[in-house]
């Protein structure tokens, strides 16, 4: 695929960042982001894991409800208003009211799980038949609730989360425009990163990230079709992982590709992330995808959390990820010896399919599949005043001056022209994108005798430029985001103190696998470093 191809197709789901050269205008410092100087005493519970969560309510220390409490102050001080990090799209009125019934289920010693009182927010595209909106970030769906939770949302009901709100993101998961500024939404308008405010957290699933890194909630549900969970976590600082397609329902979730969407768990830990992953599979009658995960998943990933995860692993580095960037290059490099140290085998250079192999094939495929899963996701809304992708297009162009002033919908007008799913035009599209992917990874772990395959997820977050749109570099989410295989990208350092994430992916439902690479990675390494949201980098 030729360079500015590439770039293109990874702009439009919110892949790839931009490795420029404001990133990298002088010395790499761990010491560029300054301490914040309007915020001396810490906040109660910052980097507080999942796990120091639940023993605080095992101990009475805290009651679900006061840790909602806590985090509700938090997002009222520092995530909204002016000079908000504006990572929440909505807070749940009810959030208090299902922590102490949760409460009062511990109290008389009924506990549904690990989950239990934990607060979690999800994307804005995640329905949840309650009194909050789902919208996309769209002004065409605001005012308009779902009849009824996504699949995955009943799970974390059952889980015994508690919903503390929705995450603003790119409007329609960044399926809008081909010079959106991710993290951007008409009715969320501009996510910030918490590493600097006036820098973007990535997307599409931007608050997702952009809210657990600045410790707004513990953990956070986002979606992807090809980068949008992966990038915002390296961008911001966090572990994100994409699933296999099939081990989370869709059902509930605006859609983009039946080939390639999943929701995923995004925190600050692997242990954090991993704890969520289980609590959210099953088989779902409404997703067919899901059936193809029976037998392969299980409710409890943790058990894969191993610190010797590396130990014997034949790892291989994806070829061309790297040279965009000396200091991204650097922290990859410092990675391999981590790596190395704690027992890996690294096999450089690995090249999963030749350049243009997919042609225009990957774009096609999305557009198709987006007009066809939206108009009927919207069929199923039956109080939105929009009733397809004609319907949203229409509203835009009526509502330009909150819909559209800074960038077009160049992305929904071709996609509202294409066709039926019976067109032979898409069935060849769908077979290019899955024969190219699928077999590239296969073929690569199997001759190489791998176990997992290992590259950049992205550079350092570049300025926030509405006008402009993002600017987009390398990046290594295209192969498991188009093979529909999974991906887990884990904290591995800092460019002028901007995060840089190393993504691992590897074969289907190969999750477990995956998970004992990164937690090993995680724990050799411990990267991760809280964010001081502070307005803008110290350079000086």
């Amino acid at each position: 695929m030729k360079r500015r191809n590439f770039i293109q197709l990874s702009a439009i789901t919110g892949a790839i960042p931009f490795l420029g050269l404001k990133a990298c205008a002088s010395p790499t410092s761990e010491a560029s982001i300054s301490e914040s100087t309007d915020e001396e005493v810490a906040f109660e519970l910052e980097e507080w894991t999942v796990a120091q969560l639940r023993e605080a309510m095992e101990s009475g220390k805290y009651t679900s409800r006061q840790i909602c409490e806590i985090y509700l102050k938090r997002i009222k001080e520092k995530d909204q208003g002016e000079n908000g990090l504006n990572s929440v799209i909505e807070v749940n009125p009810d959030a208090l009211q299902i922590a102490d019934q949760l409460d009062d289920e511990r109290a008389d010693g009924k506990v549904r799980g690990p989950l239990h009182g934990i607060p979690i927010m999800i994307k804005d595209n995640i329905d949840t038949g309650d009194k909050m909106m789902t919208t996309a970030g769209s002004m065409a769906l605001a005012g308009s609730s779902a009849p009824d939770d996504a699949f995955i949302v009943k799970q974390l009901r059952e889980a015994g989360a508690v919903l503390l709100g929705k995450t603003n993101l790119s409007e329609w998961a960044n399926f809008r425009s081909f010079r959106s500024s991710s993290g951007w939404s008409g009715r969320g308008r501009q996510t910030r990163n918490p590493y600097a405010l006036d820098r973007n957290p990535c997307g599409s699933s931007s608050g997702s990230g952009s809210a657990v890194s600045g410790n707004m909630c513990a953990i956070t549900i986002g979606t992807e079709t090809n980068g949008s969970i992966v990038c915002p976590s390296s961008a911001n600082g966090v572990v994100g992982i994409k699933p296999t397609v099939g081990l989370w329902s869709r059902d509930g979730i605006i859609p983009i590709s039946e080939t390639q969407d999943t929701a995923g768990p995004m925190g600050r830990t692997v242990a954090d992330a991993v704890g969520l992953l289980g609590a959210c599979v099953g088989v779902d009658e409404a997703d067919k995808r899901t059936k193809e995960s029976d037998g392969n998943s299980y409710e409890d990933y943790t058990q894969f959390l191993d610190e010797n995860g590396l130990q014997g692993k034949r790892i291989g580095v994806l070829s061309g990820t790297l040279g965009y960037h000396e200091r991204v290059d650097e922290i990859m490099e410092n990675a391999f010896k981590a790596m190395e140290d704690k027992g890996a085998t690294l096999v450089q250079d690995i090249k999963l399919y030749e350049d243009n192999a997919y042609g225009n094939s990957g774009l096609e495929l999305l557009l198709y599949e987006f007009k066809d899963g939206l108009n009927k996701y919207l069929g199923s809304r039956p109080d939105a005043k929009v009733k397809s992708l004609a319907d949203v297009i229409q509203f835009n162009k009526d509502n330009a001056d909150v819909e559209m002033p800074y960038f077009p919908q160049g992305i929904l007008e071709r996609a509202e022209n294409k066709g039926p799913l019976t067109d032979p035009e898409y069935q060849e599209h769908l077979r290019v994108v899955t024969e190219v992917s699928r077999n590239g990874i296969d073929n690569a772990l199997k001759e190489n005798n791998l176990d997992a395959i290992i590259g950049v997820t992205g550079g350092p977050a570049w300025p926030i430029d509405v006008i402009n749109g993002d600017h987009f570099g390398t990046g290594s989410s295209t192969p498991a985001a188009r093979s529909g295989y999974p991906n887990i990208t884990v904290p591995a350092g800092y460019v002028h103190g901007l995060p840089v994430g190393m993504s691992i992916f590897g074969g289907k439902y190969q999750e477990p696998k995956l998970i004992s690479i990164a937690y090993a990675f995680e724990q050799a390494t411990k990267v991760r470093k809280a964010p001081k949201l502070i307005p803008t980098l110290d350079l000086a």
